[in-house]
Parts: C-alpha cells; structure tokens; sequence
C-alpha cells in the first residue's frame, strides 16, 4: 500500500492490453512481455512514485495513477507510441474505485475490471477512455478533456454499457474558433449599443470598466456554453 493511501481510494487506471497475446507462441509472449515491461518503465518514470502503482495481468499491464488523471492520459499515449517498434498494444482508461489488499500490496476493484474490459474495445495502437475518467480529467484540467471524443457505447460480455471516447486532436481547435466567433459577437452587441456616443459623453476610461463589468459575467456563461 502506497503510504497515505484509504483503503478504497478513487484513481485513474491504464490498462496496457498486448493483442492477442494468448494466441502467439511461447517464446513471442516472453519477447513481447520485455519490451511491455521496458515501455513501462520509461512511461511511467515521469510519475510520483508514491502515486502510482503498477500490476502485471495476463495480457498486459494495469497501471494505476491516483491524483494525475493527466499523467494519466501521457503515459497511455506514450506506451502506444510503442507500437511503432513491433509492440501490437491498446489502451484503456478508467477512473474508479480500488481496493488495495493488505499485506502484498496488490490492487483490485472495479477501476481496474473496468479500464481492462475498455482495452478490449480499443483498436491497436488505440486509446479508448470512460466517461468517469473524462470527467476526472475536466476537474483536474478544466479543457483537456475536449480532446476526447465521443466514440460510441460498447457492450462488454458481462453486458454493461460503457460509454467510451477516444482522442480527437481537432477540438480544441474547433473550441478556440468557437471563443473567437463568441468574441465578435459581443463586439458587435457593443457596437450596436452606441459605443461612440457613450464614450464621448462618459470618457474612455470609466466607459470601458463599466462595460467590463456588465460583460463579465455573460462572458463567463457564454464560455461554458462552447467549452466542449
């Protein structure tokens, strides 16, 4: 057990899952399970420690980061980022409950059965996130999460529904347009307000930190309005 840890803490787990690992020969499981086993070490170096805790499966490897749902989402996009040299993996990820068994130090829960049910889905060399870690991943880095897309509702074969997403490198492109074209139009409601006349009546000073102050607060609705 990580020290500090509850019992049952919430943390967000990457499940490595080698595609069809129990299919290939003896001798390729080793080869495979050493380069999943380098991959990892170097994915994870950049992560506390005393925040992470890595689990050997059948097929993979489950790691589980508590506190960095962003690191996270790194070490996910790193570890497949392997694929390139001959590693045939996907990625899952969940944030949910686990349960740390006493003595051994190991983990169970459903934040892991979860996350490693997810990788299933995945295409290789793909990620696919649940929308608990998602929404893990807004609260930590309110804006992130628009990088995950919606990628559909998949089944897994205890017939749970698991409502999944995957990366979208365009939208926060798409959201930035979105700020620029809310801009114009509250410089246009500004314009259509007369602005020339109150400027000359008020001066430019006062007549700017008065319209700040009646925009602000539009300004913040309309934000989150388009923030996704």
């Amino acid at each position: 057990m990580l020290p500090g840890m509850p019992a049952s803490p919430q943390a967000s787990v990457v499940f490595l899952k080698v595609q069809d690992f129990a299919r290939r020969a003896a001798s390729e499981q080793a080869r495979l399970r050493a380069q999943l086993e380098a991959v990892v070490a170097v994915t994870v170096a950049e992560i506390d420690p005393a925040s992470r805790v890595v689990l050997e499966a059948g097929d993979g490897v489950a790691v589980v980061v508590l506190r960095e749902p962003r690191g996270a989402l790194r070490l996910a996009e790193r570890a497949l980022a392997a694929a390139a040299a001959g590693l045939p993996l996907s990625a899952g990820i969940n944030h949910g409950a686990v349960q740390v068994f006493k003595g051994n130090g190991g983990m169970t829960g459903d934040g892991i059965a979860v996350a490693a049910a997810i990788a299933e889905f995945a295409a290789p060399s793909h990620l696919l996130a649940s929308r608990s870690f998602r929404d893990a991943l807004a609260e930590v880095v309110p804006g992130l999460e628009a990088t995950l897309a919606p990628a559909g509702t998949f089944t897994d074969p205890g017939l749970r529904s698991h409502e999944l997403f995957g990366p979208d490198r365009s939208a926060p492109r798409r959201r930035r347009r979105r700020y620029a074209a809310a801009s114009v139009v509250l410089v246009l409601a500004l314009v259509g307000g007369g602005i020339g006349a109150r400027i000359a009546k008020e001066g430019r000073e006062p007549f700017v930190k008065s319209v700040t102050q009646k925009v602000q607060p539009y300004w913040r609705a309309l934000v989150r309005k388009v923030s996704y």
